[in-house]
């Protein structure tokens, strides 16, 4: 599965909710899977969209075909547009589905990370983080991709915010040392998402 995740900066609200709403034409594409984002809970004008596709052929074939058509609806609402495609490796708790209508809001997490600490990243991955989240009290479910560059991405759903919070203030500190996060990682940079339910398709 190919995962595409945006991010923009909004200049013009108004139009670019309505633009988004154009986007639930995605539903009759072949490949495509689901679906959705919302506005940065620390940076308010600030989007982030995610959407899934079962291969990089079907998601081509819908680039060169309608997504202008779809897209025309929003052009000149944001700017600073930058477009990550990952493939999924694994999931983060057992069988991830792309949809969101059980989720509150996702956290992202953008890791580029060291070449010479790249399976010991995928590793701690797997037996440290993919647990103590799947463990966690209103995490609904979650994945992880890779990008060349030695780029992943790990995204999580959570029921709420204040349960994403729990886990944030409980956990975090300490499995970060426990799995050397600092040691792996050249650079990070993660949001928050507060979903919104009209821009789901």
């Amino acid at each position: 599965m190919l995962v595409k995740w945006i991010r923009c900066t909004v200049v013009d609200r108004q139009g670019f909710e309505r633009g988004q709403r154009k986007w639930a034409g995605l539903l009759g594409e072949p490949g495509f899977r689901g679906q959705g984002g919302g506005w940065s809970r620390r940076r308010p004008d600030t989007v982030h969209l995610i959407s899934f596709w079962e291969s990089r052929a079907f998601y081509d074939s819908f680039m060169a075909r309608s997504h202008d058509r779809l897209h025309a609806a929003q052009a000149g609402t944001y700017r600073d547009l930058q477009v990550k495609l990952f493939d999924h490796r694994f999931d983060v708790k057992t069988g991830f589905e792309p949809r969101f209508t059980d989720a509150d809001v996702v956290r992202l997490a953008h890791c580029k990370v060291r070449k010479d600490r790249v399976e010991h990243f995928a590793l701690v991955q797997e037996k440290i983080w993919n647990p103590a989240m799947a463990g966690s009290p209103g995490m609904v479910r979650g994945l992880f991709g890779a990008a060349p560059e030695n780029e992943f991405l790990v995204l999580s759903m959570w029921q709420s915010t204040a349960e994403y919070g729990k886990y944030q203030a409980e956990r975090v500190e300490r499995l970060t040392l426990r799995a050397q996060t600092e040691a792996d990682v050249a650079a990070l940079n993660g949001d928050v998402v507060q979903l919104e339910p009209s821009w789901t398709v």
